[in-house]
């Protein structure tokens, strides 16, 4: 008797260690399914030249293949400080792992797109106002006519506060940590990923036009999509850091520019972002 129960006592008992062998084993990051994770960070922006059109009551007139750029900051303090976190060039994102290898997200792209001032670019249309407007002083037709834009009163044309690209994306994550011969990925987890994107502009477009007064407001104005690929370092399960290139296209066919509803404007580009963000990774 005192054999067989002193049997099973060693058999649990080693079933114990096992068991605990087995749990020990099991890494927090060897799966991704389930956990949530969120980032921030900055980005610099490069945009192809845009056919600009502007209509309004008494004026119809397209800006040909308009230059812009973006307004970086530079490493700055704006990018932590919560009253001027929107400042600086930003990318935010929250994201849920549907499964180990893929991930869902919403995120905002808080890009700035500013018209180069001193371009010269044709103009085609009309531009037919009231006398007594200021802007009147550049009533005339214009056929492919070339057009200084460092006269401000003409036209200065920006979404700075921003070129908001409000979005949701599927993305693929690969832990290439084995082959970088990686000993621990609970302290070092390298991965790859790349992922297709898809979303809304609501840019607050600054514009001066004609004289007239500006719009000044956030707005929904079009459509964007996107797609990138990046690197991740993890470091001790929670805390990483993210390096992306992405590119996209955007959209925009209702973009305010004054106070009057009669105005607006539109045009469509092709964007390139670099970013750099930091995150964390988590279960709840």
């Amino acid at each position: 008797m005192k054999t067989k129960v002193l049997f099973f006592v060693l058999f649990g008992f080693s079933l114990s260690i096992f068991a605990q062998e087995e749990i020990k084993v099991e890494k927090y990051t060897a799966h991704n399914k389930g956990k949530f994770f969120v980032s921030w960070g900055g980005n610099r922006e490069s945009y192809t030249d845009s056919d600009v059109t502007f209509k309004g009551k008494d004026y119809n007139f397209t800006v040909d293949n308009m230059t812009a750029h973006d307004k970086p900051k530079g490493w700055h303090l704006d990018y932590v400080n919560p009253v001027k976190m929107t400042i600086p060039q930003t990318n935010f994102r929250l994201g849920y792992y549907i499964s180990d290898n893929y991930s869902v997200t919403i995120g905002v792209d808080h890009m700035k797109y500013v018209m180069t001032q001193d371009q010269t670019a044709n103009v085609s249309g009309a531009i037919n106002l009231p006398i007594a407007d200021a802007g009147a002083i550049h009533n005339r037709i214009y056929n492919n006519t070339p057009v200084n834009f460092t006269d401000e009163t003409f036209l200065k044309y920006e979404h700075t506060d921003g070129l908001n690209y409000v979005h949701t994306e599927i993305s693929r994550h690969d832990d290439i940590s084995k082959f970088l011969g990686l000993p621990n990925i609970e302290k070092v987890q390298i991965n790859i990923t790349e992922g297709l994107g898809l979303g809304l502009l609501y840019p607050k477009t600054n514009t001066t036009l004609l004289g007239k007064d500006r719009h000044d407001d956030f707005h929904v104005s079009g459509f964007g999509a996107s797609a990138k690929a990046g690197l991740n370092v993890t470091f001790f399960k929670h805390f990483y850091i993210q390096g992306e290139l992405k590119g996209g296209y955007i959209n925009m066919q209702d973009i305010r520019t004054t106070q009057s509803k009669e105005d607006s404007a539109s045009q469509d580009f092709f964007f390139f972002q670099r970013i750099i963000a930091v995150g964390g990774i988590f279960r709840i």
